[in-house]
């Protein structure tokens, strides 16, 4: 039975909201829960799934709570009603008894920590300009999660901010470190000179997470949301935050990452960087790799930042040959084809650039060349690499860095295909994401080479990589070796896999 449920001005921060559903439906006998606020496409998809609302329902608003559950049975359906309301108050309280303070308001929270000095905002659109407002005019730092806010806000956030003094990271923001403090969606990372500015929520998180690897480690790590570099905001929060680690003591080398602007911003980023005199990295998501000056480099790849900040920062550098990640004797039937299934979004761009520049012809939701763009119900033909997080495949379920399972699905079903002999995915840790995202993912591997063998084929090679630190709580060593056991092949970084793709698919180890 499918039933959906509104509950009026009932708001709740979208992620939040995405764990929970998770939680339902691992309870006995729901086939399907989602909780999500009423936004027009949510209500939509919903339809789409077979929920409707009751005859004479009121026009619905982005604050009101949608409940939609379908379960086997009367008493499955009193049961997750009981568990959400148990999830919506906070789980189990605190598991110590103790039942910490919920300010319900911006004034009700400075006064319990007066010493606060950054907000995170997470409202409807319509609403989180406004709050973001109030909180710069309290001397507020403030890292806008929420998405659906104008050009025109953030510009003038931005310069608010700017005058201020402030950082105002976003709208649209979800990763920041500052100050060792780790925000949204960020890995655990040792201090250190290394400061990154970055308008990319998984481009943050690779660089740092490789650093750490690598010996080094992150002062600050400053988001500044999607839209930043666009013509229209010209990169202020970027050069902003550029101005910042230039300031700053404790940083040594500067780290820049984003899709690729204009040219015309493009060009302020590089001055602002150079008016800091520091080293610096750029990194402009499908750019080359360029020496600009005795100081100051673009990279072709995420992982090529990280190494030219180790680098720079004077560390030791680490090995970066990719094939050498490759079991001996390694080889595919070239004649067939590549998937990619990411959580990720900035790492399946990346993914898609380095198959491109090698010269396969690879489609995507991401693709820049709109003749290679495909559309998410479109079918699988040739090498194809998918951005699961976006917002086409997140409408009403968790995002795949919550709850991986749709990357899993795909990867499993890709046994059944006789086309595919080489399976690409991303495996993201870190607060914020999954538990154990390595755990799904090696069963899904484990399922697509039982599916192949069982039809006479040669299971397709299934590459990975993980993106997180050994302090990270799910661990970046025990993922690792959670895939290895499953006979993933890990490389160690997102670039790696795909150069490592590229090899396999042009005759092995080269």
């Amino acid at each position: 039975m499918k039933r959906l449920i509104v509950e009026r001005n009932r708001y709740f921060d979208s992620v939040f909201l995405m764990r929970i559903s998770s939680e339902l439906e691992k309870l006995d006998e729901i086939a399907q829960a989602v909780v999500a606020m009423a936004t027009p496409i949510n209500l939509e998809n919903l339809i789409k799934s077979g929920f409707e609302l009751d005859a004479g329902t009121a026009p619905l608003r982005p604050a009101d709570l949608m409940i939609a559950i379908d379960a086997e049975t009367d008493e499955a359906m009193t049961s997750a009603r009981s568990r959400l309301e148990e999830l919506l108050a906070g789980g189990t309280e605190d598991e110590s008894g103790a039942s910490a303070a919920r300010p319900s308001s911006l004034d009700e929270a400075l006064a319990t920590d007066p010493g606060a000095n950054l907000a995170l905002i997470s409202v409807p659109g319509t609403h989180a300009a406004r709050e973001a407002r109030q909180a710069l005019r309290r001397g507020l730092h403030v890292m806008l999660f929420s998405d659906n806010v104008t050009v025109e806000d953030e510009i003038e956030l931005k310069n608010e901010a700017i005058e201020r003094g402030l950082l105002m990271m976003g709208p649209d923001c979800g990763t920041a470190i500052l100050n060792g403090a780790v925000l949204g969606f960020a890995n655990v990372c040792r201090s250190g000179g290394i400061g990154i500015v970055g308008a990319s929520g998984t481009g943050i998180q690779e660089i740092s997470s490789l650093i750490h690897q690598w010996g080094g480690g992150i002062s600050q790590a400053i988001g500044t949301g999607g839209r930043d570099l666009s013509e229209a905001v010209g990169g202020r929060m970027t050069r902003f935050g550029i101005e910042a680690l230039g300031k700053d003591p404790n940083t040594d080398v500067i780290v820049v990452v984003s899709k690729t602007p204009s040219s015309a911003v493009a060009e302020r980023v590089i001055e602002a960087l150079a008016a800091t005199q520091k080293s610096a990295v750029v990194h402009f998501i499908g750019g080359r790799a360029e020496k600009l000056t005795e100081t100051m480099e673009t990279t072709a790849t995420l992982a090529g930042a990280a190494l030219a900040a180790v680098a720079k920062a004077g560390l030791d550098e680490p090995p970066s040959n990719h094939s050498d990640h490759l079991p001996e004797g390694a080889r595919v039937d070239s004649d067939y084809f590549i998937r990619g299934y990411f959580c990720g979004g900035t790492l399946c761009q990346e993914t898609c650039n380095i198959l491109h520049q090698a010269g396969l012809d690879v489609h995507s939701n991401v693709a820049g060349d709109p003749t290679k763009k495909i559309h998410p119900e479109a079918q699988e033909t040739g090498h194809v690499v998918w951005d699961l997080g976006d917002d086409a495949f997140t409408v009403g379920r968790p995002h795949p860095m919550i709850e991986p399972s749709l990357r899993d699905d795909r990867v499993a079903q890709a046994g059944e295909d006789p086309t595919v002999s080489v399976v690409l995915a991303d495996c993201v840790i870190g607060y914020g994401a999954h538990e154990n995202p390595a755990g799904s993912l090696a069963k899904a591997a484990t399922r697509a080479a039982e599916v192949s063998r069982q039809a006479g084929r040669r299971p397709a090679t299934i590459l990975a990589s993980v993106t997180g630190t050994d302090r990270d709580p799910q661990n970046l060593h025990r993922q690792r070796k959670i895939l290895e056991d499953a006979g993933v092949i890990v490389a160690p970084s997102n670039a790696a896999a795909a150069h490592a793709a590229v090899d396999l698919m042009k005759g092995g180890a080269s």
